[in-house]
């Protein structure tokens, strides 16, 4: 998290529909061999539970049950160009979007896994134009044969640290400024993160 307290934020609206919109993260943890992440997947429930599952011969799947771990989501990011300033004296930053989560992690039983399975074929198949793939049209030995090589986990946050840094500290005429700029240089996600601000 950025130590800047004016880049935090406590909407937790805006945190749930980040880890929706962005449906995908970093899993870290320690472990006997040094500090490991695993990319995955993630589902939040909205009440403070992010589940995922890993390969089961991924390096932090036989670590993570009953350990805390550490889950970032990051959203929009990009270089912000002084050419945008009202003074251009000054120099470039870099602004984003991220939440890191950290909490106890519990091994899900293989029936949760399943329902978790089906959630996430569920809506990000429903994101996609057409006729949505279903789960039962896998072969019952093929579904079946899927538990063996993947473990599921939830996540329970215990510290919710997110940053929005979004160059608060500029008017809102710059602000404006830095959107249109982002957008012509093909940053339309981190673009729409200001409207709010110059709105």
């Amino acid at each position: 998290m950025h130590p800047n307290p004016l880049f935090r934020s406590d909407d937790r609206a805006a945190l749930e529909a980040l880890i929706a919109d962005t449906g995908f993260g970093m899993v870290f943890a320690a472990t006997p061999d040094g500090p490991r992440v695993a990319h995955v997947p993630l589902l939040s429930d909205g009440e403070g539970h992010i589940r995922f599952h890993l390969a089961r011969s991924n390096a932090l799947t036989k670590h993570l049950a009953n350990e805390t771990a550490l889950i970032v989501v990051n959203g929009p990011d990009g270089y912000i160009s002084p050419r945008w300033y009202d003074d251009r004296n000054t120099v470039p930053t870099w602004d984003y979007v991220a939440l890191e989560m950290e909490g106890p992690v519990a091994r899900l039983e293989d029936d949760a896994l399943e329902d978790l399975l089906n959630a996430v074929i569920t809506k990000f198949e429903g994101g996609i134009e057409g006729e949505p793939w279903l789960a039962s049209e896998s072969g019952k030995e093929l579904w079946a044969g899927l538990f063996k090589g993947i473990v599921g986990f939830e996540l329970t946050v215990e510290h919710w640290r997110p940053t929005f840094k979004l160059s608060q500290k500029r008017a809102p005429r710059e602000l404006a400024r830095i959107s249109e700029g982002l957008a012509a240089a093909g940053n339309p996600a981190l673009a729409a993160c200001y409207r709010g601000q110059h709105a």
